[in-house]
């Protein structure tokens, strides 16, 4: 008999790998905060010595979700200039109020709220790009929730750092400092090609291949964002960037919004990822990304968010079945982007392009145990025919009772286990007077 130390229960488990199974009666063994096994549940008793079990008898059990894009701090920002296109929102609101208040503190208490929420909707890691990513590593290591950290980079100057190359630097000796925690990684994140130098541009190619990290990037998310790129350098802004030695394996192209067809041919051949964000991408009028025809041509398609001032949710449950619908209305086929692809871009395909798809993302033996429990017994959700698609089309984030990362309790019974969530609401609150005071 094996000693594990937790054996979780649960009606349903969809491992993702392989695709398209779902195992009923089934348990997850966990020991030393990885899979150990998925056996029936009958099995076990004979098989396993367990220092606790959960049994969840009416809930299906996915892998942690992934939100391959977003900027959490901004959860502070949430509401305060809705129902605007990107660029007057940008310019004329979000980046006075961010040179008025962001700061190592702002960042801090705005990651924790970020985080509290996004692990009460089932979300296990995110992949951020803000200023002050230390501030964000100390938040996401208090909540116990995996981040992948953008080491950000844009010309202008602000309270973090006067210059690209000083942004570049902070973000790389924030890496040195948090080198080896488990829960942290990091990747490049220059803003967008309308905000980085060709200078900066090749410098962090040369980065990326130096330190094997992804390239995490706003682009064509816009049409005015297309037009601007070939007024003032002749080509559109994806093809500079391949022209500057950025589309790879390692490049996340967020958003993605605007593509031809001999691009979405370039990021299928040189295995680039999109991380497609459908709820901003439709509030801000972005436009609706061809994701029917990425899928097509085999592109790696992850599910993020953007940030909470831009969406306003960090809800990947609800992308998930938003992007589902999208995808199926734009292209006129119904099959498009069934109940099990959705998953999986919300979990193993958004692991794999921040490169930890062989640790995260699927419910696999050797894995670490990053797990979330969604219950299918309330009256949305019935009669539960096929688990997958209840989670997809009927279930919310308000469904969610259970989340572990890397086998240790984040939430269980829909109660935090590392954040105390009065002292969040507090802090959220402080933030609220004072950037309503001083807009």
């Amino acid at each position: 008999m094996r000693e594990v130390d937790t054996l979780i229960h649960a009606a349903w488990i969809a491992p993702v790998e392989p695709a398209g199974v779902v195992l009923e009666g089934h348990c997850v063994a966990v020991r030393d905060g990885r899979i150990d096994a998925i056996v029936p549940s009958d099995e076990a008793a004979g098989a396993f010595s367990a220092r606790s079990e959960v049994r969840l008898e009416r809930h299906l059990l996915v892998p942690g979700l992934v939100n391959l894009h977003g900027h959490a701090a901004m959860a502070l920002l949430r509401g305060i200039a809705d129902d605007l296109p990107l660029m007057a929102w940008l310019k004329e609101h979000v980046w006075p109020a961010e040179a008025k208040h962001v700061g190592d503190e702002f960042v801090h208490d705005g990651s924790l709220l970020a985080a509290t929420e996004m692990l009460r909707g089932g979300v296990t890691c995110f992949n951020d790009m803000y200023f002050f990513p230390e501030a964000t590593a100390r938040a996401a290591l208090r909540a116990g929730i995996r981040a992948s950290l953008g080491i950000i980079a844009v010309e202008f100057p602000s309270a973090y750092a006067p210059d690209a190359a000083g942004y570049l630097h902070k973000g790389l000796a924030t890496r040195d400092a948090y080198r080896g925690e488990e829960l942290l990684s990091f990747c490049l994140a220059p803003h967008a090609p309308y905000t980085v130098a060709d200078e900066t541009l090749v410098r962090i190619a040369t980065l990326a291949e130096e330190i094997d990290a992804p390239v995490h990037t706003h682009v064509h998310e816009t049409a005015d964002e297309i037009a601007q790129g070939l007024a003032q350098h002749g080509v559109r802004p994806l093809e500079r960037l391949r022209r500057l030695g950025l589309v790879g394996p390692r490049l996340i192209a967020v958003h993605a919004v605007h593509l031809e067809e001999a691009e979405i041919e370039m990021l299928a051949r040189e295995g680039a990822s999109v991380a497609h964000c459908p709820s901003s991408n439709l509030k801000l009028a972005s436009g609706i990304a061809p994701v029917a025809a990425l899928l097509a041509r085999g592109v790696n398609v992850g599910l993020g968010t953007d940030g909470a001032a831009s969406n306003n949710r960090l809800d990947i449950l609800g992308e998930m079945r938003t992007a589902a619908l999208l995808a199926k209305g734009a292209s006129g086929d119904a099959r498009v982007l069934g109940t099990h692809q959705a998953l999986r871009m919300a979990t193993l395909d958004g692991a794999r392009a921040l490169g930890l798809d062989s640790s995260i993302g699927s419910l696999v033996p050797g894995k670490s145990a990053d797990m979330t429990a969604v219950e299918l017994s309330s009256p949305e959700t019935l009669p539960c025919f096929d688990p997958v698609s209840d989670l997809v089309y009927s279930a919310g984030r308000e469904n969610v009772t259970h989340v572990w990362v890397a086998g240790e309790p984040r939430l269980a019974e829909r109660r935090l286990a590392t954040v105390d969530e009065e002292e969040v609401r507090a802090r959220a609150a402080l933030w609220r007077q004072r950037i309503r005071t001083n807009p």
